[in-house]
Order: structure tokens, then C-alpha cells, then sequence
């Protein structure tokens, strides 16, 4: 079944034991800008005490908040009981929440088009907040006081700037004017972790370029990135040019990384270590400054080639790479690597599986020992081989005795 099909039931079998719930939040905004979202949240009178009571299977992921995963035919839904909250600490959470109607309930959220409710027994949408309103006017607005909603949780900003560059809407001039009134206040408050889950939201939709752009000019990006201190708006904007021709399979990473074209890989890993990023990010971020150095340079030999091209991140890397050169350049450079690569394709493959044309095994038969010039010459009979077409083991340690290195 449908999710939404779904939670109607979740919503009717709330009703029906008297409980006033509700589709909550972003279900509501995608369904009336006509976008398809099967992520609904459900907001309701009920406690998280009646919830559990009433469904058989729950998740108690945020009790404390009156949060619940309440979990239907395999499908998870968050329900939460309609709070208002009661004062902010250390500007990212509530010191505690208290139960309220469902108007109280939308005031206390980050932006219109987030604050408003839909009833999918009545199919009506609930809106206290004017979010209908905003939508049609292509705006994102706080919530009551902007002030106060940033205050209450900082990356409220980030998230901002976000849904502006994600719809194509403006920011609201009073909703701005706190975004620039409190930018230089984002931290400690606001963990870098979800500063870069933020990142990776945006980079989801296209347009990455104009958010980053708008974080600079409301003074977030250089308060996030002291490197860009100073940076003018012009120099970011040139910067990242290429960033709309990046292909879809990019990492985050290198989308950030834009920002900062020249440094060197000591910077790039601190950079890493800041953003407290994965080790499949930094793994990427090193074979990417490697990848760059040879393809700049274009002077590596055929096994050199094949390396990178049997690489999992080559793919990526030769694209983003193309993305840098005049326009009438990229078709030419691509080809020329696609042609190489089919060339290739069986060290590319060898590489791949782990199945090299010279093994251990061969190299004792030859009599040589177990030791470092083993393996100085299984790296030297790979390069041979492939450099050289050779794909008997016999001639390649008969080519290496011919360079008397047996």
C-alpha cells in the first residue's frame, strides 16, 4: 500500500479514538507546490502515552519532545503530540516542551511554508501562519518573530538560505535582516555535523551555486569557512562556475571544495577533519588531488592510466575535471580518455579483480625469494606488462632479465 494510503489510516485511527492529528510540516508544502513526497509527518492531540497505547509497534525516538516513530506495514511515520515550547538553551534546543493546540503547535515551527497542517479526512489544509500565502508569493518568512526563531535554533538560518535556493524564492527582508543580525552567532551552537547535513540537502537539488553565493553574502559561509574571510562576492561567484556542470555522481566534497581552488592536500584533509567528514570522503578527497595532478600534467604512461581508470572514484573525477575546461575542449577530452580507457580494458579489468599478469607464485619459480625486491619487481613486471603489451608471465620475466633486474 501506498504510503500515503498509510498514514490516512494512521490518521484515521487517531480520530477515531478522539485525538485531532494531522499531515504536518514539508508533506504540506510539497503537496501544494505539486511535488511528490512520500516523507509525511503527522501531528497530534494525542500524547506519546496514547500513541503507544494505540499502535502495536512504536519507535521512542524523541519522548522527552513527544516524538514517536509509529510503524505500519514496514513503513515509519514520526507523530508527534501538537508542543509548544518553553524557552531555548544553548541556541539549538527546547529546556523543555509543554502540550498545546495545533495553532500553538504551527507558531512555534521555523517558517511559513513549513507551519502548516493538512487533514486527509477532510482534505483541508490548516494554515495559522499565511504559508499558503508565502508559497504563492515565492517567499520564505519566520515564523513570528525571526529574532527569536534564530535564536531558538541557529542552523534555522542555513535552512533559510536552503529552501530560498531549493524553490527559487526569495527571503523575506525582515527574515534577512535577522539572518545578518545573528550570522556571526552560528557557532559553538550549532554542531558542524549539521551544518554539513545542510550542505547536503542543498546539494541534492540543483542550484548548490546560488545557495553557497547567498551563505556568502548573509555572512554564513565566511563564518563556517574562515578562509573566505575577505572574499569578495565576485571572486565565490567565479569560483564556482562550474559547479552547475558537475555531474551526478559528485561527491558533496568536491562541490565544496569550489570554494577553495590552490590548496594544497595537507589543507584539503584538514578541511576533512573540520567538517568531521567520513573516511570514504577524505579516501576520495586524496585519490581526487592525485587524479587532478595526472590529468593536469597528462604525462602518465598506459599502467599509470590503467591505475586510475579501474579506480571506483576515476569516473567522477575525470567529469568534474572536464567541468573546469573552455566548453569546446570537454568533448575532445573525454573522448580522448574513453578511447584510451577501451584500449585498456583488460589491465583496467586485471586491476579490478585483483588478477595480475605477475604473481608471487611466478617470481619463486624464477628463484627469487620473498622480500622487498619481490615486490619492487611485481610492481616493475605490472608496468611492463601493460606499458608493453606483454601478457605471458614467461616474457615478462624474461623482459626483466633483459633490464638485469633478475
Amino acid at each position: 500500500m501506498p504510503t500515503f494510503h498509510i498514514a490516512i489510516k494512521i490518521v484515521k485511527k487517531l480520530y477515531e479514538e478522539g485525538y485531532t492529528s494531522y499531515f504536518a510540516g514539508g508533506w504540506v508544502r510539497d503537496f501544494l507546490m505539486h511535488r511528490t513526497s512520500d516523507d509525511i509527518d503527522i501531528a497530534t492531540q494525542a500524547s506519546v502515552e496514547e500513541v503507544q497505547r494505540i499502535f502495536p509497534k512504536t519507535i521512542p525516538v524523541g519522548v522527552n519532545f513527544g516524538i514517536v516513530i509509529v510503524v505500519e506495514e514496514g513503513h515509519h511515520f514520526e507523530v508527534a503530540t501538537f508542543r509548544k515550547d518553553q524557552g531555548y538553551r544553548d541556541g539549538r534546543r527546547p529546556i523543555g516542551v509543554e502540550s498545546a493546540d495545533d495553532k500553538e503547535d504551527a507558531e512555534r515551527r521555523d517558517f511559513t511554508i513549513n507551519g502548516m497542517f493538512y487533514d486527509p479526512l477532510k482534505q483541508e489544509i490548516i494554515d495559522y501562519v499565511e504559508g499558503k500565502k508565502d508559497i504563492e508569493k515565492g517567499v520564505i518568512r519566520a515564523i513570528g518573530n525571526p529574532h527569536e526563531r534564530f535564536l531558538e535554533d541557529r542552523l534555522r538560518m542555513i535552512r533559510a538560505v536552503r529552501y530560498a535556493s531549493r524553490f527559487h524564492f526569495s527571503i523575506e527582508s525582515e527574515t534577512l535582516k535577522a539572518i545578518l543580525d545573528h550570522s556571526d552567532a552560528l557557532f559553538p551552537a550549532v554542531a558542524i555535523e549539521r551544518v554539513w547535513n545542510e550542505f547536503c540537502k542543498m546539494a541534492a537539488y540543483p542550484h548548490l551555486d546560488i545557495a553557497l553565493i547567498t551563505l556568502h553574502r548573509l555572512n554564513l559561509l565566511p563564518v563556517i569557512f574562515p578562509l573566505l574571510k575577505n572574499i569578495p562576492i565576485e571572486e565565490v561567484q567565479r569560483r564556482l562556475q562550474a559547479l552547475p556542470y558537475f555531474p551526478d555522481d559528485a561527491p558533496v566534497i568536491s562541490k565544496i571544495f569550489e570554494l577553495f581552488p590552490g590548496v594544497n592536500l595537507e589543507e584539503k584533509d584538514e578541511l576533512v577533519t573540520y567538517l568531521k567528514l567520513s573516511n570514504e570522503d577524505r579516501e576520495f578527497v586524496r585519490f581526487f588531488h592525485a587524479a587532478e595532478n595526472v590529468l593536469t600534467k597528462n604525462s602518465a604512461d598506459d599502467y599509470d592510466w590503467a591505475r586510475l581508470y579501474a579506480h571506483r572514484f576515476f569516473p567522477p573525477c575525470l567529469k568534474i575535471h572536464a567541468t573546469h575546461l573552455p566548453l569546446e575542449e570537454r568533448q575532445n577530452f573525454l573522448q580522448e580518455h574513453h578511447l584510451r580507457a577501451q584500449m585498456l580494458e583488460d589491465p583496467i579489468q586485471r586491476i579490478q579483480n585483483k588478477s595480475p599478469y605477475l604473481t608471487s607464485n611466478h617470481l619463486r619459480q624464477a628463484g627469487v625469494p620473498n622480500g622487498v625486491k619481490m615486490g619492487e619487481l611485481l610492481k616493475l613486471g605490472e608496468r611492463l606488462a601493460v606499458n608493453e603489451k606483454i601478457t605471458d608471465s614467461t616474457q615478462i620475466i624474461e623482459k626483466l632479465k633483459e633490464l638485469n633486474q633478475l
